[in-house]
Formats: structure tokens, sequence, C-alpha cells
């Protein structure tokens, strides 16, 4: 055994045992309980970050404690490897997306390994590989069999520099994600997949998934967003066509004074027909964005169609406005405006002189002014012809049924969710598998013709649109069922279509289907674990596929993931000085030199290199943009990849946010550094024998009592994932047996503390705890020893210490029998010297006895 700690050598020689024995190669065994760890899959960027490392650990973490108690663990790892940054950096690079991606991949990979963290590797895989997407390819075509997939135009988010289309959460302020270019709105042909058939039960079985946090079911809950409500039909003047209007509000009906209708709609495009300024105003509505958050926040405008509504009951004429508040793709894309409940409406006729009428009014009588604001409130219906006097409940159901006995509406329910649109306009992403034929129309490519593979060898530059439409050897195809000349569709898929199903083809390496029988015995995933940013659309499409891989026959359970955590940020320190333009120039933090406060807290900032002040810029996410991010590589290169993980797990707990703090990850070195040094000097002294507490003195005893005091409470915070409790009581442990003598009782206690502490550690900072395991010859392999378990016997004590106080103040410390009663504790108390001295002439009153803490003895 080596005398000094050298992580080097220490993690390449157990790194090197681990591959050569296959250690975390595993396979399915059912007389073992399973357990299946992941982590969400990275983007092959082309380097990991301190979130990769932090996410990766607390899975790792994880998968190790669970192998140690003895389940069959599945922990493997890949590449979510399609999307916009390869073909971005294709542009700049002059090189091909594939190759790029490659490259990473490999580079990334050997990061993994050098973290140490357990994967079974046989299972990789990259979503850019035809042998993944092939599968991915085949359930799209079933799925277009079974009516579940079709294509219409929709009004798309465009981003005109990455020229693609950009899901809702993509568009930011009104600018694409990744571009910062003003979005445009479009309407082209999208490729869509039914998951509004499935939405009732993806909201049901919210309630089903336990395990997850509850701000993440709220979220998804939200986002499917069901509503009960009515489906009426307004007339349209001099015309035998309706409008046809959802609300969840029909009893503020009577209130309508206006419809609004999205820009697109045939009733507004018919109109801007000869009409420029009208024309001009859905152009200018074009350009916006089509996410509801954006719409809540711009300016609401809108003008007349000149055509007139015919209001359902009352019969009035309301006027039609072309709005930019209502979408195309949201509902039936006409609302009807009701602006004395609704304070959208209200503030839109406020500005264009639209009356304001008011007809629910509060419960108890009292008097609102709506012509000011809105009453958004329910009460009771006035001014509302035969519902007058009726509660907005009851108005509800009468209201329905009132329209529904005319053939004018009639109960339904929404959602806000929408048919997940997974076509894009690029080049770097699976070809979807339908073929154009002039005779035979859209034909699914049949499954002895898949992968319909993506053309790697390509010409990359500024002037590509589209690669694929401009390759007549990928875009010429003939048609399976004519056998006539046909075309390919070009468009490709939306990466989360690879991202949703990936953890499931984990559990099936080199099936000859897209899963077989292996994922039954795998799935679910007992614990996933990734950013709170996946809440929703990863999450929720993983839902969504898993239903259908289980209606297709492929898997038998209802859920994808039984347990998540969501992971918190890893945050540091940013810096930075103004330019002369205005703009920032952020400086990393090793660049600088900061007086802080005794909390650690920054006063202030200057550059190592010329002494020139800094501005302060506050704790962010680490990030590029920012310059805030520690380089992984070149921390593990100083103090290993154990102290890096040690550090990442004992900052804070897995779900908040991590405060990055250089002089933490030296803390962390210097503990390893002298657990390896108490190992060292103890080697041969750790050959006594095992010790019972009956044989123990007392000093002896009280150390093993407080090893297992400890030993219990970090097996409770395992089980609450609360890791950075586990290496404090670590870190404790260690102080304890650095205490311990040189007798044969403090050897065994010694002995028995270091295996405690090894297998506590050995999920956390798994090298340094296989090598001294196998060093302080307590067996071969660490992860095959039994976990540890506190001694009950170890934390009974024949006596306690209480503190007493007399009239509120400390006078003596006194030992007390474990089983003693209260009566008994007063009494011990009370003949103590001290506190007689303190009680005097006085008469004791009260005395009070807090179990196993405290005396409170009440004089005067």
């Amino acid at each position: 055994m080596q005398n000094l700690y050298d992580p080097a050598s220490i993690e390449a020689e157990v790194q090197s045992h681990w591959e050569k024995t296959k250690t975390f190669e595993v396979s399915e065994d059912p007389r073992k309980e399973k357990f299946y760890c992941l982590s969400m899959f990275p983007y092959p960027s082309g380097k990991l970050h301190m979130g990769h490392v932090r996410n990766y650990t607390i899975g790792d973490v994880i998968a190790r404690y669970q192998r140690m108690l003895g389940k069959n663990v599945l922990q493997p790892m890949g590449w979510d490897a399609f999307g916009l940054p390869a073909e971005n950096a294709a542009l700049k690079n002059k090189v091909a997306p594939a190759g790029w991606t490659n490259d990473n991949i490999a580079y990334m990979k050997g990061q993994l390994n050098r973290l140490g963290f357990g994967y079974d590797w046989r299972r990789e895989l990259a979503t850019c590989r035809p042998d993944y997407y092939k599968w991915e390819q085949w359930l799209f075509t079933e799925l277009y069999n079974k009516g579940l997939v079709y294509r219409k135009n929709a009004v798309v988010n465009w981003d005109p520099v990455d020229r693609t289309v950009l899901a809702n959460e993509q568009v930011i302020d009104g600018r694409g994600w990744r571009s910062g270019a003003l979005v445009e709105r479009r309407e082209i042909p999208q490729w869509f997949v039914k998951i509004t058939d499935y939405a009732d039960e993806l909201l049901d079985e919210i309630d089903n998934l336990e395990g997850w946090p509850e701000q993440v079911r709220t979220m998804q809950r939200n986002w499917i967003g069901r509503s009960f409500g009515v489906q009426m039909r307004f007339g349209i003047e001099a015309s035998d066509e309706n409008l046809s209007i959802y609300t969840t509000r029909p009893d503020t009906l009577m209130g309508v004074t206006y419809v609004a209708v999205a820009a697109e709609h045939p009733l507004a495009l018919r109109a801007a027909d000869g009409n420029p300024v009208l024309t001009e105003f859905i152009e200018a509505c074009r350009r916006g964005g089509t996410s509801e958050a954006e719409l809540e926040t711009i300016e609401k405008r809108g003008m007349p169609l000149g055509v007139n509504a015919i209001h359902p009951v009352s019969g009035e004429a309301v006027p039609i406005y072309a709005a930019n508040f209502v979408l195309m793709g949201y509902g039936t894309g006409a609302v009807m405006a009701v602006p004395g409940h609704d304070e959208r409406d209200h503030a839109f006729a406020r500005q264009y002189g639209i009356p304001i009428k008011q007809v629910i009014h509060p419960l108890d009588g009292s008097n609102v002014d709506i012509q000011h604001a809105a009453y958004t409130e329910k009460g009771v219906l006035q001014a509302s012809g035969p519902f007058d006097g009726l509660t907005s409940e009851a108005a509800f159901d009468a209201i329905a049924e009132w329209l529904q006995a005319r053939g004018k509406g009639e109960k339904t329910k929404q959602y806000r969710i929408r048919d997940w649109g997974v076509s894009r306009q690029r080049y770097w992403g699976a070809p979807i598998p339908m073929i154009h034929c002039e005779k035979c129309g859209l034909v699914p490519v049949p499954l002895e013709d898949l992968p319909v593979r993506l053309p790697e060898a390509i010409v990359y530059d500024e002037h590509t649109i589209n690669p694929l439409k401009d390759n007549p050897a990928f875009a010429d195809c003939r048609c399976p069922q004519c056998g006539g000349a046909a075309q390919r569709e070009t468009d490709t898929f939306d990466t989360f279509m690879e991202s949703s199903w990936y953890y499931a083809r984990y559990t099936c390496p080199g099936a000859d289907a897209m899963l077989d029988e292996r994922a039954d015995y795998w799935l679910p995933v007992d614990h996933y674990i990734g950013g709170i940013e996946h809440a929703v659309l990863h999450l929720l499409y993983a839902r969504f596929y898993h239903k259908l891989l289980r209606d297709a026959g492929l898997v038998k359970s209802n859920e994808p993931f039984t347990r998540l955590l969501t992971q918190g940020m890893v945050v540091a320190d940013t810096y930075y000085r103004e330019q002369r333009d205005g703009s920032r120039h952020w400086h990393n933090p090793t660049e600088v030199e900061v007086e802080r406060d005794e909390k650690g807290r920054p006063l202030s900032a200057r550059l190592s290199a010329d002494g020139g002040a800094v501005v302060i810029g506050g704790i962010e996410k680490m990030s590029k943009s920012k310059n805030n991010g520690v380089d992984p590589q070149t921390l593990i290169d100083r103090y290993g990849a154990d102290t890096v993980r040690l550090y990442t797990m004992f900052t804070s707990p897995p779900d908040q946010s991590l405060e990055w703090n250089d002089e933490g990850v030296e803390g962390a070195y210097r503990f390893l550094k002298r657990l390896w040094a108490l190992a060292e000097a103890n080697q041969a002294r750790l050959a006594a024998k095992e010790v019972g507490d009956a044989l123990l003195a007392e000093p002896q005893k009280t150390a093993r009592r407080e090893l297992h005091e400890l030993l219990k409470k970090a097996l409770y915070d395992y089980d609450r994932q609360r890791f950075n409790n586990v290496v404090s009581a670590c870190m404790g442990m260690v102080n304890i047996l650095y205490r311990l003598g040189d007798s044969e009782a403090d050897r065994a206690v010694l002995k028995e503390g270091l295996s405690l502490v090894l297998r506590l550690l050995a999920p956390i900072a798994p090298h340094i705890s296989h090598l001294l395991w196998r060093e302080l010859a307590y067996g071969d392999e660490i992860l095959e020893s039994d976990w540890p378990q506190s001694d009950e016997a170890a934390l009974k004590q024949e006596s306690l210490p209480y503190v007493v106080q007399v009239n509120g103040k400390v006078r003596a410390t006194i030992q007390v029998p474990a089983d003693a009663d209260k009566s008994a504790v007063e009494s011990i108390a009370l003949e103590n010297d001290n506190v007689q001295r303190f009680i005097g002439e006085g008469r004791v009153r009260k005395v009070i006895v807090v179990p196993n803490k405290l005396v409170n003895v009440v004089a005067n």
C-alpha cells in the first residue's frame, strides 16, 4: 500500500480492474430483485460540464447503493445525438455532422469512464445510428396504419436563421432559442402524432406517479389542461356559415359584445381580400410567436373584419375582429369576447371602444364597476334573458341544454395540449419513413426497406438549405405499392422522438425487433434522474411513447419511470467588465482574485492578470454565456475523480442547487487524503479480532456507540438520498477513529469503523473505497460486501447525561441511569452539590424534566 494518496494511479488501477472483470455488465436474473437506474443521456456537444458531472454522479451513487443492497442493477449510457448543434458546428467547421458527432461521443465517453461511472457499455446507443432509428421509423408506420399519425398544414413558429420549426417552448420573447432571430408564423405541411387520443390517460395516471416531485406532476397536469365547457355555434350575418366557439364560461354568454378570430382564420383571410390595411395586419400577426405564454404578454391588437356574428341566444349582431391574441392552432381559432367578465377582453374593448356589458353579479348583492375592471368571479346572472337569477354553476347546465335543444351547441371537454408535431425541416435527424406517390398518395415505407438511412457523407455549407431535398439519390425512389416514380419525405423527426424511447431500447441490446421480452424484466425504470427543464416536453412525450409501445404489444407496464429525481443546477459567481459599446465581457472565476467576507461572500474582485477591478455579477447557473463554468477535466487531473464526486455530493442535497466553491473542493480532497493516511498508518494493526461490546472499556464503548449513531443516521439519509449528510457522517466517523488509542480494543473498533466508512463511501468515492477495502484485507470486491447495519446493542447507554438548570441557568451536568424514571432523575439532580448551592435557602417550586436532555429547577 503506497504511503501517500495518489488518486491518478489509484483510479487508473481500479478502473482497469472493473473493465477486466466486467463488473458492471448485467443480465436478467429472475432470482434477484431488479433495479433499473437511469440518468438522462447527454447531447454529445464535445465536453462534459459540471451539470453533467453532478447528474451522472447522483445516478451512479444510487446505482451502486442499490447494488450493495443486493439488487440486480442496470445502469446504461448513450447519446442523444441528433439535433441542430451538430448542423451549426458542421457549418462552422465545414465538416459533416456525423463525423463531428462521433468524435465528440468518443471524447465524452472517455470523460465518463475517467469519473468511474459504472455503466454497462454493451448497451450503449446513439440515436443517430440506423440500427436505433430503424425501429422508431417502423413504429411510426404502424401508428400511421392505425390512424394515429396524420399530415396537415399547420401554423408553426419558423426560425428564419435556423430555417426550421420551433416548439412553443423554444420561442423566448419572440425569438428563436438558439439563433435569437425574430420568429415568424408560417403555414406549412407537418406530420402529427395524436397525443390527444391519450390525453385523458396521461392526465389521470399522473395521480399514480407517487415517486415524482409534485412540481413536475403539477406542470404536466397544467400542460395537458383538460377543461369542461360548451362548444357553441354563432351564425354569420348574411351567410349560411357558422362560427364554432368553445368556452368554459357559458354563464357569461349573454355578455358577449364581440367575437375575435385568429389572423389566419378563413373569415379573416376572405375579409382581407382587397383590403390592404387588413392584409398588412394579418402579415404582422404572422410574424408573431404561437405560444400561449407570449400571447399573454404581447400588446393586444385587432382589426374589425366588417362582418358580424349572430348571437346564438339573443340573435343580436356582434362585430368580428381579427386579433393577434387568438391562435388558429388552439381550439377553433375563434373566441367569444365578454369584456365585462374577462380581463383580456376588457382591455381590448376599452382600446377599441367596444361596449362592456355586465351579466354576472356578486352573490352577496354588492355592486362592481365593470367599466373600470372586469368582474371575473362567478356569481348570479342578470340581463341574461331566460337565465336571469341562475347561479353561474346552474347556468352552465341550463345554457348548454338550451343550446343543445336548438342544435346550436353541446357540452364537451377540451385540452390545452395539442397533437405532437414531429416533423422538422432539418437534415441532421431521423428521416420520416413516408413516400409521396402521385398515384397512391402517402405510402409508409415497409419494414423490409427500413431503415430509411440518412446520407452522412454530405457537403454542408451556408448555402445548404436541406441536403435531403437537394440529394436526388435520397429523395427519388419507387413507390412500394405501385412501383412508380415517387419522392421520399425530406422532413426529419423532432429529436424528442428519439429521446422518448431510448430507456426501453437499453434493455434489449442487439434485438432484431424494436424490443423483446427482456424489456418486461427491466421496465419500468426504477429511478430516473434529470433536470426540471425536462418536466413537460421530454417526460410527457416519454410517457406517451411508453403507452404507444404498450398498445403495440411491446411492453406490459403503463408508465416508463417509477421514481423521478430532478437535480438542482450548478451555480457559481459571475464577474464582468463593461465594454465601451455597453456590452459585458464575462471573466471566468479562475481569472479573478476575490476578497470575501466571513461567510465566503465576494466583496470585491480584481483580474489576476492586470489587477483591474471587475464587477461582481451575482450567482448564476454555470454557462458558456456567463463564462462561469468549471472544467471537470481540470479538476479530475488535479484532484482525482473521487474528490469531484465527493464534493458534488457533499455540498448540497441532489434536488437543490449546488453553489460552487473552490475551497470546498480542496476540503473534499483533504478528507480523502486523511482517510488514506488513517488506513495506511494502521494497515498492520487491523489484524485485530472483533471484540464484543461487553468486553470493551468505556472509552471504546463510547467510540463504538458514536460510530453506530452516525451509521444509523447515514443509512436513513441514503434512503432519503441526502448524500450530503452521508458524507458528513463519514467525516464524523473518521474523526472518531483518529481519537482511538493503540490497545487491542481500540484496534478492534478501528477495524470495524473503517469497514463502515468504506462501505458508506463506496457508492460516492468508489475508487479509494475499493482499493482500501482490498488493501486492508476486508475482501476483494467492496461492491459485493454486505451493506452495513447499525448495532442496536451498541447504541444502548448505561447512563445518560443531563444538563441541570436552576432558574434557567446551567449549574451542573449529571449522569443518570438510562432506565431511570422521572422521579429518579429529579432526585439525582436535586442531590447534586452545585444545584443545592444555587437553590440555597430557597424553596423548590417546580422541577421540569425533558427526557434524555434537561432538568430545570425553579426555586425562590
